[in-house]
């Protein structure tokens, strides 16, 4: 009864926040690295922020140096999607909320060996997980199936509070429902996007620190070969892999080899669940046997991904 009325509570302040973005002209505008044609209302992927926040309160405030720098990371998030901000500030914000992450991980009992690396890829991925964020539907739907395969495991090995993960999911839901669409409600923005990774990379982290087993790490493996192609290529162009693009393969398929969006997004999603739940299978093996077909896993994905990108560029990029 309670996840109803969540939903329910979820969806009137979506509609809430969508007089506001409108009242006060949040929107996002389409230009020449956009995959979208028509002005929209950007921000409402906010409701991640208030799903967990429901959490939060519904727990009697459970992981609060977590929540904290939730909060900080939405917050600055929110007020660069409506200012545009200094990179320096934006990243002086994360780098706090991410050392409260830690700290709820109790992640500074280990060597600083440990924690610059755990920093620097957590920061990353929070960005990655940012940079994905550029067609219908891809951060809810991609979202909810990770937090599904995440909500699997837990109910097994029970690593967090399962109501985080399904109070998420049904924050991406209600998104979904405005957002996974032909033609979009609202766009996540920087709020939404930068909410649902810190959620998600809290929750594989936590995940990690439990099992101590970093296989967990494919959970991501899709949005992970997408991203860190992406920024190889675009260092070999010597092109500022900070500056906004179009050039991840997901946007290479849906903006010039014109496939549908949702398609694109559907089936990033639906790979990555058959991908988690072989992850899944691949623990109840030695560790040899799991870093084996993992590093198989990543070989063929990377394989199969430069093949169809480079193929994609040279039928509809190069010939432009």
């Amino acid at each position: 009864m309670e996840y109803i009325l969540l939903v329910a509570i979820l969806f009137i302040a979506e509609l809430v926040y969508f007089k506001i973005a409108d009242k006060y002209n949040i929107i996002d505008k389409p230009n020449e690295r956009s995959s979208h044609t028509q002005i929209t209302l950007r921000g409402g992927g906010v409701v991640f922020y208030f799903g967990a926040l429901a959490f939060f309160i519904y727990s009697g405030f459970e992981y609060p140096y977590f929540f904290l720098g939730l909060t900080a990371i939405t917050l600055i998030s929110f007020l660069d999607d409506i200012f545009t901000l200094s990179n320096k500030i934006r990243l002086l914000i994360h780098l706090i909320s991410v050392l409260l992450m830690f700290y709820q991980w109790d992640l500074f009992s280990l060597s600083w060996l440990w924690i610059i690396p755990a920093l620097i890829g957590v920061i990353g991925t929070i960005n990655a997980y940012n940079f994905m964020d550029g067609i219908n539907g891809i951060t809810a739907w991609y979202s909810m199936i990770v937090l599904a395969l995440l909500a699997t495991v837990n109910s097994d090995i029970h690593f967090i509070d399962q109501n985080l993960i399904i109070f998420t999911m049904l924050g991406a839901a209600v998104f979904a429902f405005f957002n996974f669409r032909v033609k979009a409600k609202a766009f996540a923005g920087d709020v939404g996007s930068v909410c649902m990774a810190f959620i998600v990379v809290f929750l594989l982290g936590q995940l990690i620190i439990a099992t101590g087993n970093f296989i967990y790490i494919l959970f991501l493996a899709i949005y992970g070969i997408d991203a860190v192609w992406t920024i190889v290529r675009r260092f070999l162009k010597k092109e500022n892999i900070f500056q906004a693009h179009r050039s991840h393969l997901y946007q290479y398929l849906s903006n010039e080899a014109d496939v549908n969006k949702l398609y694109v997004a559907f089936g990033y999603g639906l790979l990555q669940y058959f991908i988690g739940s072989s992850v899944i299978a691949l623990t109840k093996e030695s560790i040899g046997i799991q870093l084996g077909v993992g590093v198989a896993i990543i070989v063929v994905l990377s394989i199969v991904y430069l093949i169809l990108k480079q193929n994609i560029i040279k039928k509809y990029v190069d010939k432009a």
